[in-house]
Formats: structure tokens, C-alpha cells, sequence
């Protein structure tokens, strides 16, 4: 199958049909400059960033990407279902982020909606527990498509009602939940939560620390651009980040418009103690090269 123009939503369709495993074949890492050039045997030292990378992005069977994940040197998977959880911690790797509900609609209904909030809710109490039990500390929901009749000030006391009455029972587990922004330009036509300045208004209408955003660096550059100065000025509000080269999403070497490695520095001098998980769908022959390339661009 191709991976061109694969998104998240087409990625959990394909992932749930039956897959060969891949190759057993050597991985190289891409040089700076976009060359290639042997990877070294040894596992690579994470810096100061602890890496994770998102499962849907794998054709690999779960078992078989843990190994060589770990192999690599990540240090855990992300965006997992709670019936592979064990699959994950039995190899050593952390669930980085947890899915509380497997739904076709779930990236489109979210919090921004009340009508939406009895099944969210619902959702979300059933998960933390097994979180709590997993050692899954972080698990995604999403703010939602826009919704007729709803403009976004109201939108945002939707959400700010919503979530402040789940976080209470996150916090007596220990869970965190992480609240994506995506881009509607391209990817997620509709989508409400698709900027910071949106996504902090939540953040700061809820002010628990066990409600954070999902700062997407691949989406937030689509819409908005200026990486750096918006992280700096928002990590408070921060709880977890993705990757992806723009534009494509996929790999984040040379050949993409980020400088990864200077977002990545930026992001470990705030002190951020959380997760930077890939979510870029590889382009080149070797996936596992592409997700070396990625440890290697972000270790700082």
C-alpha cells in the first residue's frame, strides 16, 4: 500500500487489516544534510528528550516495532489502544499516550460540543483507572469540529466545562490528558482546536496540570507558523509534542522547511520533562532509517 498523502484517520483503517511483518533489513540514518551514512551498532543516548514514536506511522506488527524501537533507542510508543498496552510495556517501552475509545469519529468529536460531553466523559472515566493500572500516564482527546450554531467563544466554555469536570478524577489517578491541536487547512477540515491561541484559552479555563495540549509542531506550522517563540510562550500549557516534516508529513530531515534540531533544543532548554513523539509517514525505502534519522535530529 502507499503511504502518499496517508493521514491518522486512513492509518487506523489500514492498521486494523492484516499486515506482514517487514524485513529484517539494515537501517541508515540520514545525515543532516539529507545523505545517508551507516548507523553505528550501538543504541543511541536520548539527550535530554525523552522520543517516542506514534504506532499508526508502522506497518510493523506491534511486537516486531517495540524490538527494533527499542533497539534504535526510543523510549516508548504512541497513540496506543488500551488492548495493546501490555504489548508495549512488556517490552520495556512506555505507552507514551493512550487512546481511552476506539471510534471512527474520533478525531472530529470532541469537547468544543456539549452534546458530545456525556459520551467523552463516559469514556475518559472508564480509561483513567486502566491507565492508572498500565502505568499509561497520558491519554488524547480532542477539542472537536466546529459546530453550527456554536461560535468559537462559546466553543471554548464548552470545552473549558467539559474537561474541568474529568480533571479532577485524572488527577487523583495520576493521568494527564493531552488535547490535540490539528491544522484545518489541510489535513482536518472543520477542526476547531487548530491554534494555540484557541487551545491555551482551554488550558487556562481548566488551570489543572492534568490537562495539557498535544502540540502538534508539524500542524501548528501549517497554521501558524513561528515554532519556537509559540512554545516558549506557552509551555506551561504544554504536556506532550508531535513531529512531522512540513510540508508531507514525513521525514524531519533536510529535506523539509523545520529546523527540528533547533525545536528540539529549544523545547529541552524550557526543562520540558514529557514526551516528543514522531508522527511523520516515512518516504524513503526504509522506515526504520527514517525513525533513526528522527532520534538523531532531536537529541540535544
Amino acid at each position: 500500500m502507499s503511504t502518499a498523502g496517508l493521514t491518522r484517520r486512513d492509518a487506523l483503517a489500514w492498521l486494523g487489516t492484516t499486515i506482514a511483518a517487514l524485513g529484517a533489513a539494515p537501517w541508515l540514518a540520514a545525515s543532516a544534510d539529507s545523505g545517508t551514512r551507516p548507523l553505528q551498532s550501538q543504541r543511541m543516548t536520548p539527550g535530554r528528550l525523552k522520543q517516542s514514536l506514534s504506532r499508526w506511522t508502522s506497518q510493523a506488527p506491534l511486537p516486531e516495532l517495540c524490538r527494533r524501537l527499542k533497539g534504535i533507542g526510543f523510549a516508548g510508543v504512541d497513540l496506543v489502544y488500551a488492548d495493546e498496552w501490555a504489548v508495549v510495556n512488556d517490552s520495556g517501552l512506555a505507552v507514551t499516550m493512550g487512546y481511552p475509545a476506539r471510534r471512527d469519529n474520533f478525531l472530529t468529536m470532541g469537547f468544543n460540543n456539549p452534546a458530545h460531553h456525556a459520551v467523552l466523559l463516559k469514556e475518559l472515566e472508564a480509561a483513567i483507572p486502566l491507565a492508572k493500572r498500565a502505568g499509561v500516564t497520558n491519554l488524547i482527546t480532542m477539542f472537536g469540529n466546529r459546530q453550527p450554531g456554536i461560535d468559537e467563544g462559546h466553543a471554548i466554555d464548552h470545552c473549558v466545562a467539559g474537561l474541568s469536570k474529568i480533571a479532577p478524577y485524572a488527577a487523583e489517578h495520576g493521568i494527564t490528558l493531552c488535547v490535540e491541536l490539528l491544522n484545518s487547512k489541510v489535513d482536518h477540515p472543520g477542526y476547531q482546536g487548530d491554534s494555540t491561541r484557541f487551545g491555551v484559552a482551554v488550558m487556562k479555563g481548566v488551570d489543572s496540570p492534568h490537562v495539557k495540549l498535544l502540540y502538534d509542531i508539524y500542524h501548528m506550522q501549517i497554521m501558524e507558523g513561528d515554532v519556537i517563540r509559540t512554545i516558549r510562550d506557552n509551555i506551561a500549557w504544554i504536556g506532550h509534542f508531535h513531529t512531522a516534516g512540513v510540508p508531507g508529513r514525513h521525514e524531519i530531515n533536510g529535506s523539509q522547511e523545520l529546523n527540528y534540531h533547533a525545536i528540539a533544543k529549544a523545547i529541552a532548554d524550557l526543562g520540558f520533562d514529557g514526551y516528543i513523539a514522531h508522527e511523520f509517514v516515512p518516504a524513503g525505502p526504509d522506515p526504520f532509517a527514517a525513525f533513526a534519522d528522527a532520534i538523531r535530529v532531536c537529541t540535544v
